[in-house]
């Protein structure tokens, strides 16, 4: 199994950290080994700006088009686009969302910062997955041990996992009402943390980023021409159904 740091490679190797959250921008590069970097600001003159996104915390409702022109041209840009476990697991991520009534650029944008799409992925604290689902938050949600799995390797199997983080996303954005800034922050940092905070993201600078990059890949993820998070798809047939949800979520 491969081991990711805490907060996500996100196709890289670690999140640059940043406590003020000013612009709606993507920056990144790809160091000697291949590992792309990304920030939400331009941390050093190895960054390069390759997307810029609508919204940020600090305008989240805005719904202007992302100026992406020539931005759409560079290398960075193409590899997290064109990832190919993004086409991979695209029907999963849209069947889900739908079925919970997200945004699948949303889940798209929290697999992309959890675990960079790679389904195997491990973190230190033991998140596992493409949406980094701890085995207990896993437990809460009816995932039991088998006889030849623990919940441990259930949850490194993507259906599974997506479906369970899915199901924990809607049931944050419940929790705060519908506040994406909220439920983002307490799926990095757990909702308790979020409410000993007056109910605002919490001020840890790895928090705080974790929310604005989410935000801007979702940015990113979304159609051009997607007026709406919830825009549907029509040609996609939906079998599933809203599960009932347990009444206590994850605590950090």
């Amino acid at each position: 199994m491969r081991t990711v740091v805490s907060c996500g490679r996100l196709i890289f190797a670690a999140l640059a950290i940043h406590a003020t959250l000013a612009s709606a921008e993507l920056w990144g590069y790809v160091d000697d080994g291949g590992i792309a970097h990304f920030a939400t600001h331009r941390v050093d003159e190895r960054y390069q700006l390759f997307f810029r996104g609508p919204t940020s915390l600090d305008a989240p409702d805005t719904r202007a088009p992302a100026p992406r022109g020539s931005l759409e041209q560079t290398a960075l840009y193409r590899r997290v686009i064109d990832h190919p476990n993004l086409r991979r697991f695209a029907w999963l991520i849209e069947r889900n969302a739908k079925s919970h009534s997200l945004d699948p650029a949303l889940v798209k944008a929290v697999i992309a910062v959890e675990s960079a799409f790679e389904p195997d992925a491990v973190s230190a604290k033991g998140a596992l997955g493409l949406m980094q689902i701890i085995p207990a938050t896993a437990a809460r949600y009816g995932l039991a041990e088998q006889r030849n799995r623990t919940i441990a390797q259930q949850l490194l199997d993507p259906p599974t996992n997506v479906r369970i983080g899915v199901r924990y996303l809607r049931d944050l954005l419940d929790l705060f009402g519908d506040d994406l800034g909220l439920a983002l922050a307490a799926y990095n940092a757990g909702e308790e943390s979020v409410r000993q905070s007056g109910n605002r993201i919490p001020p840890f600078p790895e928090t705080r980023e974790y929310v604005a990059l989410v935000r801007q890949f979702q940015a990113l993820y979304r159609p051009p021409d997607a007026t709406s998070p919830s825009v549907s798809h029509p040609h996609l047939e939906l079998r599933s159904t809203r599960d009932s949800r347990p009444p206590n979520l994850r605590t950090p």
